[in-house]
């Protein structure tokens, strides 16, 4: 059963995904601590602990996947269900997706953040996004 479980979760799309979002985000966030001399430990454990947790969530979730076959695929809707292109979405690929949208918006910020080019209608969505939620991006 452990066999399975390692063989379902190195071969998930999702999870796969998530793990590169973590090392670019964590990269990046790193860049910009640098960058801006605010290289701080405790956000730093902060931010690891968070992405540990959302790594160990995605775990336990597929474990559940393997016991109860939950399809959630009827809560996405259907234009994106035929973009992803699947016929089964079990609870940890829909919290993968979820994380993988908050990881893709990290990294646009801390790549803008970095002095990074980043396509001004990205930077406007990104900026909006973020002073309605952090206030993190500057003018």
């Amino acid at each position: 059963m452990m066999k399975e479980f390692i063989m379902l979760l190195s071969n998930n799309m999702f999870f796969r995904i998530v793990m590169i979002e973590v090392c670019l985000d964590t990269i990046l966030g790193s860049c910009r601590a640098i960058k801006e001399h605010k290289f701080n430990s405790c956000v730093g454990i902060d931010g690891a602990i968070r992405k540990v947790a959302m790594l160990i969530s995605i775990c336990f979730l597929m474990g559940i996947d393997m016991i109860a076959h939950i399809n959630v695929l009827s809560l996405v809707p259907q234009q994106y269900v035929q973009f992803l292109g699947v016929e089964k979405l079990g609870l940890s690929e829909f919290f993968a997706l979820m994380d993988g949208l908050y990881e893709a918006v990290s990294i646009l910020k801390n790549a803008a953040l970095c002095g990074l080019p980043v396509p001004v209608r990205v930077r406007n969505y990104i900026q909006k996004f973020l002073e309605d939620m952090t206030e993190e991006l500057p003018d």
